[in-house]
This record gives structure tokens, sequence and C-alpha cells, in this order.
């Protein structure tokens, strides 16, 4: 990246990249941009489904796709933040969490694919 964007970076996404690099609470991290970003995510993908937008449910399918990464990543490097017992629960958490996210938005992926075929 050149100055420009980095510049633009640190002054706008500043919690963001605190998150990135393991620099927040770890408690913050999990909760509002782990656990509610991601419910978020998930309701406005439930209000697509139900409304039938197709096209907007695979814009939240791959927005989760890739968000989700570098979520569990800044949750993992702020585990380093945390008491032992919850850096460890957190990290074995992130383990089951990616692994689930993995065959959710997989099979919400062939569902929509199975949808769109059909018409």
């Amino acid at each position: 990246m050149g100055p420009a964007s980095e510049h633009f970076i640190e002054r706008h996404l500043v919690p963001e990249v605190k998150a990135w690099r393991g620099e927040m609470s770890l408690a913050a991290v999990f909760w509002i941009y782990g656990v509610f970003v991601s419910a978020e995510l998930a309701m406005l993908h439930v209000i697509a489904l139900y409304l039938d937008q197709i096209w907007v449910q695979q814009a939240v399918i791959l927005a989760f796709a890739l968000y989700t990464p570098g979520i569990l990543v800044a949750i993992w490097r702020c585990a380093d933040n945390a008491s032992p017992f919850w850096a460890t629960m957190v990290r074995w958490l992130t383990v089951a969490w990616s692994l689930n996210t993995a065959f959710i938005l997989l099979f919400l992926q062939i569902d929509l694919l199975m949808r769109f075929a059909r018409g």
C-alpha cells in the first residue's frame, strides 16, 4: 500500500487495526467485532432469504467469507491480552468457530447454487 492509503487506514480504521495487531481487549474484539458483527451479517442473510433476494444472499455469503478470517485472526491475537484461562478458551472457540463458519458457508453456497440453477 502507498502512503496515502496507509494514512487513510490510520485515521479511519484505528480500532480495527489495533484489533488486527492484537492491541485491544479480548472482550471488546470477541463480543463487538466477532459476535455482534457476525450476528448482523447472519441477520442480513436471513432477511435476504425471507425476501428471496438471491444476489443479496450471495453478497452476504461473500462478505461473511471475507470478514470471518480477519476477525478470527484478530481474536486469536487479542487472546494474549486476557488471562491464560480465557486465552485458551477463546482459541479453542476460534478453531470451532472457523470450522462452523466454513461448513455453514459451504452449505449455504450449495443451496444458493441449486436455487439459482432451478431459476
